[in-house]
């Protein structure tokens, strides 16, 4: 059974619109596929190791799907355990990103209190690979309009891998639905 994870973004949820539709897809079209969608940890370490723990604790086929800062975490355990993933509006160098959100942080979603520090700047700089191995196994969806984050980052970063890059739109990426019926083919869950 193939084994999806969607990784949430920063200061998200698995209760997010993007994890929910991927939720509703999956239990709609693909029954087979088994959806994880962990809470991650605000600390980069604590998340990373949470995920890695379960990747490795489970054989058999396994995918990535990520939006925002989960699309760097899901690039970080796509690149080190040779799995496909798809990449929604990825942060690419969210410890340049989120050093504007130093200091205490609540969760919208979970109600959550937190506080960014610059030890996990230094957390998420130390994941970061550049260059790629095999960028072929990304695809990456990124708008243009995307008020949060420079989409010629991720032109740049993910160079080789498929890209679709929309004109318009915003962080959210709010037609989402529309790219899920390629996910599958482009993840292998056949």
């Amino acid at each position: 059974m193939m084994r999806l994870y969607y990784l949430h973004g920063f200061n998200s949820s698995p209760g997010s619109a993007k994890a929910l539709l991927v939720k509703d897809f999956l239990a709609r079209y693909h029954p087979q596929v088994e959806l994880v969608l962990p809470a991650l940890h605000f600390a980069p370490a604590e998340a990373i190791a949470m995920l890695e723990a379960d990747i490795q604790a489970h054989s058999g086929p396994k995918a990535l799907m990520g939006s925002s800062l989960g699309g760097f975490y899901a690039t970080c355990l796509a690149e080190k355990h040779d799995l496909k993933a798809v990449l929604v509006n990825p942060a690419v160098r969210p410890f340049e990103l989120l050093a504007d959100y130093l200091g205490p942080q609540v969760n919208p979603y979970t109600g959550e209190h937190f506080e960014v520090r610059a030890e996990h700047m230094a957390q998420l700089q130390a994941l970061y690979i550049q260059p790629l191995a095999k960028p072929g196994r990304f695809w990456v969806l990124q708008k243009q309009g995307d008020e949060v984050l420079d989409w010629r980052q991720a032109r740049d970063h993910y160079q080789g891998a498929r890209l679709t890059i929309d004109a318009g739109g915003d962080h959210a990426f709010t037609d989402l639905a529309k790219y899920l019926p390629q996910v599958p083919a482009f993840l292998d869950f056949y």
